[in-house]
């Protein structure tokens, strides 16, 4: 699972941009409890979700012309530019080049060999979110791809993850970790397209998941306000109990309550 002891390679933020960032603010604070803080008046409309005094993700406003309404995951990088070359050479692409963020990192939007977009973050003042692997924070993170094997070549060599075949009572899941980490140090997963009928519909992405207390409900709360239920929530032995989700506009994210860990 995610922590906040970050290296580089592993996930140290996420976004979501919106067409309705006061709705999805909305949402989500009666979700998980979350608050929105603005940037300040020369950040474009973008903002702080905050949870018990501690940031766990951003929000930004979008436009037409800006994508779907989606999560974005950012992985740390000691350099962005360097990484965004790193994604080129590997048949990826560079959405939106390296910026520096008013002195609190160098970011970057990418897409990788499927054209999945995905974030950098270089840290500056910010290293990355404030709460990890905790209920109402991310703790984990997913890629939905129609070629497993090229999307881990691509990661490697842009972000040098490694992956590992971990054992399931359904079949084997495919691991991701940080360079050199080993599997104690998993943060997320990658599946392929064709295992997942519901997924392939909407195209490859990266799924960001958050801990909470309990699945169910959070479920039942969720469509309250609006959600589409994409996957209802399901026992994953060993895992936990999960579900896959949609905001009121349409990003896709998926909620989790995690086994404690086994002695």
């Amino acid at each position: 699972m995610l922590t906040t002891r970050f290296v580089d390679g592993a996930p140290n933020w996420i976004d979501v941009g919106s067409p309705d960032l006061d709705g999805a603010a909305a949402f989500y604070g009666a979700l998980f409890g979350w608050r929105f803080r603005s940037a300040g008046p020369d950040a474009d409309g973008y903002g702080f979700f905050r949870l018990d005094g501690k940031t766990v993700a951003g929000g930004m406003p979008t436009g037409p012309g800006q994508g779907p309404p989606a999560w974005t995951v950012y992985f740390r990088s000691q350099d962005a530019r360097a990484t965004a070359e790193a994604a080129e050479q590997a048949h990826g692409r560079v959405l939106s080049q390296p910026l520096d963020v008013r002195g609190e990192g160098h970011m970057a939007i990418l897409a990788d060999q499927a054209g999945v977009p995905f974030g950098i973050w270089q840290p500056g003042r910010t290293t990355g979110v404030e709460a990890a692997g905790e209920p109402g924070a991310l703790c984990w993170v997913e890629l939905y791809t129609p070629d497993i094997a090229a999307a881990a070549a691509f990661y490697h060599k842009v972000l040098g993850l490694e992956t590992s075949a971990v054992p399931f009572p359904a079949g084997t899941y495919t691991g991701v970790n940080p360079a050199g980490a080993g599997d104690d140090a998993l943060f997320g997963g990658m599946v392929p397209l064709a295992d997942a009928p519901a997924e392939a519909e909407a195209g490859p992405y990266w799924l960001p998941y958050f801990e909470v207390r309990d699945t169910d409900a959070v479920v039942e709360r969720a469509e309250r306000l609006g959600a589409t239920v994409r996957m209802p929530a399901t026992t994953v032995e060993g895992v936990g109990r999960t579900a896959r989700l949609a905001d009121p506009y349409g990003a896709r994210f998926a909620v989790i309550t995690s086994e404690p860990p086994q002695d």
